[in-house]
């Protein structure tokens, strides 16, 4: 039997579909959680984050001249990618040429 969604159910029917949760919780009545289950959590808990790019990503500390920052920057949104995007392309050229 299909279930209506809760937002178009009435009061009556709101109330007998959610009545489980009128209860305290008690601990007793849980189990731990099978391999599958277990996986599934692990991965809801670690988020969405970045995707892994090649190996992943090292956040690295570099100083440059503000003015070559800032031109960095202009550079960066006018091709609409990120400055860690446009500094990686940058280098990758550089050692392409050796």
């Amino acid at each position: 039997m299909k279930h209506k969604p809760y937002w178009e159910m009435n009061a009556e029917e709101l109330a007998e579909a959610t009545k489980e949760f009128d209860e305290p919780f008690v601990i007793d009545k849980t189990r731990p959680l099978t391999p599958d289950e277990h996986r599934v959590w692990n991965r809801i808990k670690r988020g969405r984050g970045r995707p892994k790019v090649g190996q992943g990503a090292k956040r690295v500390s570099v100083s440059l001249e503000r003015g070559l920052l800032k031109r960095v920057t202009a550079l960066a949104r006018k091709r609409r990618i990120s400055r860690s995007k446009l500094l990686a392309q940058v280098l990758e050229e550089a050692l392409a040429r050796g």
